[in-house]
């Protein structure tokens, strides 16, 4: 059976991030990349918001850029998915892909969170043209422009007002005849001039070939349907960690997020971390999770020499 230092659990900018500190630190790393090598960024094209790219650059091509880095200094990146763990003894055993097992004295989890989607075509195939489930990372490129946002908890009502600082209007589709957002998040939309909120609306098509044109939307109290003409269509229906391997062994929020020691990555279970957001349901920007990237490898690092583990 392998037996592995550093085991990296998931890729993105969280995991490469972790896989360069801890190959420089001459910890020999192996990633295990999962079902999405990459992350969440590989569905995403333009980005304009991670330091050291002046001109921006493309989601998939600046996880490649990492890890090439990451394997530049020693890293191997292997596909594979973990699919079960163990950690009550060390060293901690694994499972990938079902059939292979291998054991590890530090795991280093990122494999980050799911954006929910509402299931239509459309907006899969638009995703990436028009279609963002991520205000933050993408409503830059939809200045003075009049777009779409789903959602009635609080992660929609900031991202709408977040927006409709940089377009021209906002529209917001609630699916029922209120928000579930908590009533500072409501007030604040409702003040907001350029926002218009319709409830008891249905989103029944992304409208658009090359890129988003439209949405059709279904009045759930009339039946009605109609045709709203915007050019950005954001879904904020919540996040879903990608944690649930690890549920019986490690401590998680009431959604699923691993719960780390404040200040750093450790989780319950020394010798196990976690970085990015599987375990960061308030930031979730590629910037941030490159961020606790670093502080898992330092960890980890750290807490193997104070093991005694050469």
């Amino acid at each position: 059976m392998e037996h592995i230092k550093c085991l990296i659990v998931g890729s993105g900018p969280a995991g490469y991030t972790a896989a360069i500190y801890a190959s420089r630190a001459g910890l020999n790393p192996i990633m295990y990349q999962g079902l999405q090598p990459g992350g969440q960024l590989t569905i995403t094209t333009e980005v304009d918001n991670f330091p050291g790219y002046p001109n921006g650059t493309h989601g998939p091509q600046m996880m490649e850029d990492l890890k090439a880095q990451a394997e530049r200094f020693g890293t191997e990146v292997r596909f594979g998915l973990v699919t079960k763990v163990d950690f009550s003894s060390r060293p901690f055993k694994l499972i990938v892909d079902d059939t292979t097992s291998i054991t590890a004295d530090t795991v280093i989890i990122s494999t980050g969170a799911s954006a929910k989607w509402l299931g239509l075509e459309s907006e899969q195939r638009l995703n990436g043209f028009g279609v963002s489930a991520c205000a933050v990372c993408d409503g830059f490129f939809f200045k003075n422009q009049e777009v779409a946002i789903v959602g009635a908890g609080d992660t929609a009502c900031e991202e709408a007002t977040y927006l409709a600082k940089i377009c021209k209007k906002v529209t917001m589709l609630v699916r029922k005849d209120q928000f579930r957002a908590s009533k500072p998040l409501q007030d604040r939309v409702f003040k907001t001039a350029n926002i218009e909120v319709l409830f008891n609306t249905e989103t029944v098509e992304v409208l658009g070939d090359k890129g988003v044109t439209g949405v059709r939307v279904k009045n759930n109290a009339t039946n009605e349907i109609k045709d709203i003409s915007v050019t950005g269509f954001f879904v904020a229906i919540g996040h879903t960690p990608n944690s649930a391997v690890f549920k019986e062994y490690l401590n998680l929020d009431e959604n699923g997020y691993i719960l780390t020691k404040p200040g750093s990555t450790y989780t319950n279970i020394p010798g196990v971390f976690a970085a990015g957001d599987v375990q960061d349901h308030i930031y979730r920007q590629a910037v941030t999770a490159a961020g606790s990237g670093c502080m898992a490898a330092l960890d980890a690092e750290r807490w193997l020499a104070a093991e005694g583990i050469h």
